[in-house]
């Protein structure tokens, strides 16, 4: 599995807010990072810690990133715009940018069991990519639109990203395009997490 179970408000002490991980902020006013190891970061590090930031918000092995950096290397455009591309693109971040979960790994759960329906067939991937057109629905069960209700009261609305709509009384959702950059829900440089992998092959 490449859900981490480990203490989540550890890793936003040392990386910042990862929303898709965890509800919790970091406190402010109190930077774990630079008590813990004081003086100039190293270029290494700085490279590893957006690395990681990538990792711990999408919910992802080192391996699962490791392949959307090749596809990406392979694609046209920007390397590092198309691994972002990529990665929100992804079933179980979507279902969390439409406010149907708090979390990704919320997320991933509802699809692995099966409360989702892409298209009108039920997808229980996480990792499926969407397309634009793409409609996305929450099962007609009572379980499962209880579930994504109890996500919705739970969770505090942010500004739908323009390539998705929702209509909340439907549990339904759709993909109008493909991500603009500028609507990525976490403060990363991901040319540095390009360049990370770059330097280690």
């Amino acid at each position: 599995m490449s859900r981490y179970r480990g203490p989540r408000f550890k890793k936003i002490r040392r990386l910042g807010a990862l929303p898709g991980l965890t509800t919790k902020k970091p406190r402010t006013g109190n930077d774990f990072r630079n008590q813990l190891r004081p003086g100039k970061k190293s270029q290494y590090r700085i490279r590893l810690e957006e690395k990681q930031k990538l990792r711990f918000h999408y919910g992802l092995t080192e391996q699962q990133l490791l392949k959307y950096v090749h596809i990406a290397g392979k694609a046209k455009g920007s390397t590092g715009q198309v691994l972002l591309q990529l990665l929100e693109m992804r079933l179980d971040n979507i279902l969390f940018r439409l406010g149907l979960t708090s979390t990704i790994p919320q997320a991933r759960q509802l699809v692995n069991h099966r409360h989702i329906l892409v298209n009108g067939g039920i997808v229980d991937i996480p990792s499926y990519r969407c397309k634009p057109r793409d409609i996305i629905i929450v099962r007609d069960k009572q379980k499962s639109k209880f579930l994504v209700q109890k996500y919705i009261d739970s969770s505090s609305r942010e500004e739908l990203p323009k390539h998705l709509t929702l209509n909340p009384f439907q549990y339904k959702g759709s993909v109008n395009e493909i991500l603009d950059s500028k609507w990525v829900g976490l403060k990363i440089n991901e040319l540095l997490v390009v360049e990370y992998y770059s330097r280690q092959t």
